[in-house]
């Protein structure tokens, strides 16, 4: 039986209280459960993020695995969907599911994520060819990037009043603009939604391939933000002046990821001044939220 991680734990019980908690003490059982029924075996250290539990495991006479456990949250549930029509291609393959319980069978990549690789340009290229790979035809059934950006006007007005202007009017009123002009123009694109270079892991099949997608249907010039929203390029933002460097990368992956790139600075802007106003009210890092203001500024 595994051992739950206790910063996992917890994580959990955050997100979701008691609902959270009562999944957690299920979870050994459960993945019991699972193991039996995949002909699996643990096959070294469990892993996890926000919500979700990875055990590698092994299956005679078959391809490495892994099992993903996941607490159902709105941001997840579509995951198995996304990778069966991704087929693993730039994406880890999808061996089996279980949808009534969070559960996934997935192909084993490396630990190694991009974020080791020390060359930026190089990265972003990658993530850009990742993206470009994974903007299949969307099938029926997933979130709408034009329902999500929907509301994040009156989002974006409402905390920046409340928070006393944080942000220069310029750059807050970009971003009403092209969530106005751009955010109900989606083509039927299936998007990965959260394409950071800790989501791109290092592999066997292919020499790197995307996990853990928020993937909704939309602009595939939207993940631009989560690329260049990266933990590397902080300190780049906090640079004196971050914004050829910046427009320099957005190039690179542009050029790779095959999108429009004043579509994808308008994209990366809109969601720089919406995660530095969420962020200050939901109280994050004051690194975090000080690195979406230098983007939405320096892209505005």
């Amino acid at each position: 039986m595994i051992v739950v991680p206790e910063q996992f734990a917890r994580s959990v019980a955050a997100d979701a209280g008691a609902v959270g908690r009562s999944w957690i003490e299920a979870l050994p059982g459960l993945v019991g459960e699972l193991l039996e029924r995949w002909s699996g075996v643990p096959d070294g250290p469990v892993r996890h993020g926000r919500v979700g539990l990875v055990i590698p495991v092994r299956r005679r006479d078959r391809p490495p695995a892994v099992l993903k456990v996941s607490l159902p949250r709105p941001w997840n549930i579509h995951e198995p969907a996304a990778f069966a029509a991704w087929n693993g291609a730039g994406a880890v393959r999808l061996y089996d599911r279980d949808d009534d319980r969070g559960a996934m069978l997935l192909e084993r990549a490396t630990t190694r994520t991009l974020a080791d690789i020390a060359d930026p340009e190089r990265a972003v290229a990658i993530q850009g060819a990742l993206a470009r790979r994974l903007a299949v035809t969307a099938p029926p059934g997933f979130p709408l990037l034009s329902d999500v950006v929907a509301g994040w006007a009156d989002e974006i007005r409402a905390d920046s009043a409340t928070l006393g202007r944080p942000l220069p009017d310029h750059v807050v009123d970009a971003a009403l603009a092209t969530i106005a002009e751009l955010g109900p123009d989606q083509p039927n694109t299936l998007v990965h939604g959260d394409l950071h270079d800790a989501n791109v892991l290092a592999a066997e099949r292919e020499d790197w391939l995307a996990i853990d997608p928020k993937v909704c249907v939309g602009d595939p010039a939207h993940d631009a933000f989560t690329v260049l929203f990266s933990p590397r390029f902080g300190p780049l933002l906090n640079s004196a002046d971050p914004g050829p460097s910046l427009h320099r990368l957005l190039e690179i992956y542009c050029e790779a990821a095959e999108v429009d790139i004043e579509r994808a600075r308008r994209r990366t802007q809109a969601g720089a001044v919406w995660e530095a106003l969420r962020g200050r009210r939901l109280g994050e890092a004051t690194a975090i939220v000080g690195a979406a203001d230098r983007l939405a500024a320096s892209l505005a």
